[in-house]
């Protein structure tokens, strides 16, 4: 007995959600993976151009992780090197502050109507209760430390795995699927590599872009060194949440100490603010999706979905692998409404016609 059409939707929406389910519980270990796959297929090419020339397998594996380390290496470089620079201005730093901490407290008296006595008494509450918050933000820095540190490690090791057994995977793939869909899996695992590697090119479109519109706000403020602080912060937000928060506190402190003026940093703050937003919304769907072929309103609802699910990850991670599911959509005749739903235009996308 064929099920009804109500059945059947009753039961792709409980698939559907037991697979949100799934991804939500079970992100602490497919994060990782899901990194290793993406920087996998990126390696791939290079990996198997290698063994062509004669390079064993697990000495190319490792020439390209090594490659990515010393990538990765750079931008933490980067990171410490501002970090550096921050903690070397940071005495005259707190000089200026200690010099200007009267202007500042004129300033909230007058905007807020409160006496010195009055913010010196809100200050000595805020610190009396600081204590109570240490303990949840130790143990909330501990685990992001240690989940940091965790994928530093595993994403590398997944990595090499992947690419050593491919073949293995490969068998164990066509062993899954359909045979209608055996001859078409190499066609689809070509595409999925040229997505990702449209991927990778979308992704440093937006550093440039971002880079561009920070130094353009910096140079409105007057902040010194505006072209190489907006650009490096761009490139530091490759490292979720640190990478933002260390780039910016150095011209924070260069346009406080330049100018004198507490709305100056405020401005580089509200600058990188609208820059982030503007990025995270507008910028990286609209980019990055047309990169691997998805329309704007599909990349702005994935990239919120991949946000709630997992996070900064998921804002990265979710776009590339939906545009692998609307790859396979194209080839099977019942999922066509889902590539429709997906794709930036219809033209790439054939009419199927259904089976007498």
């Amino acid at each position: 007995m064929m099920p009804s059409p109500t059945q059947r939707v009753r039961d792709q929406l409980l698939i559907a959600l037991a697979v949100i389910a799934l991804l939500f519980v079970g992100r602490s270990i497919l994060v990782p993976l899901a990194y290793s796959l993406l920087t996998a297929m990126v390696l791939y090419p290079v990996v198997s151009r290698m063994e062509r020339g004669g390079i064993p397998r697990a000495v190319a594996i490792a020439l390209g992780l090594v490659a990515v380390a010393v990538l990765f290496s750079c931008i933490g470089f980067l990171l410490l090197w501002e970090a550096n620079a921050f903690l070397k201005g940071l005495p005259a730093l707190s000089a200026h502050a200690q010099m200007n901490l009267d202007t500042v407290q004129e300033w909230i008296g007058s905007v807020f109507g409160l006496s010195q006595e009055d913010q010196a008494g809100w200050a000595h509450g805020l610190l009396g209760r600081l204590p109570d918050s240490l303990g949840p933000l130790f143990v909330r820095t501990a685990n992001a430390v240690f989940g940091m540190a965790f994928n530093l490690f595993i994403i590398p090791v997944f990595t090499s795995l992947l690419l050593y057994d491919r073949r293995t995977l490969m068998n164990a793939l066509v062993a899954f699927v359909t045979p209608g869909m055996k001859t078409r899996i190499p066609s689809i695992l070509q595409r999925s590599v040229h997505r990702f590697a449209s991927f990778i090119v979308g992704m440093v479109k937006v550093y440039v872009i971002v880079g561009v519109l920070n130094s353009i706000g910096l140079l409105l403020l007057g902040v010194p060194n505006a072209i190489l602080f907006g650009m490096l912060t761009a490139v530091m937000t490759i490292v979720p949440y640190v990478g933002i928060m260390l780039s910016a506190l150095l011209p924070i402190s260069v346009a406080w100490i330049a100018t004198g003026s507490i709305w100056s940093p405020l401005g580089v703050v509200a600058v990188f603010a609208a820059v982030q937003y503007v990025e995270a919304n507008l910028i990286f769907p609209k980019v990055v999706g047309s990169q691997l072929g998805l329309n704007t309103l599909a990349s702005i609802v994935i990239v919120l979905a991949g946000a709630i699910l997992w996070g900064v990850s998921g804002m990265i991670l979710l776009l590339p692998y939906v545009s692998i599911l609307m790859i396979i959509a194209e080839d099977i005749p019942g999922w066509r409404p889902v590539a429709l739903l997906l794709a930036k235009g219809t033209s790439g996308i054939t009419e199927v016609p259904p089976k007498v």
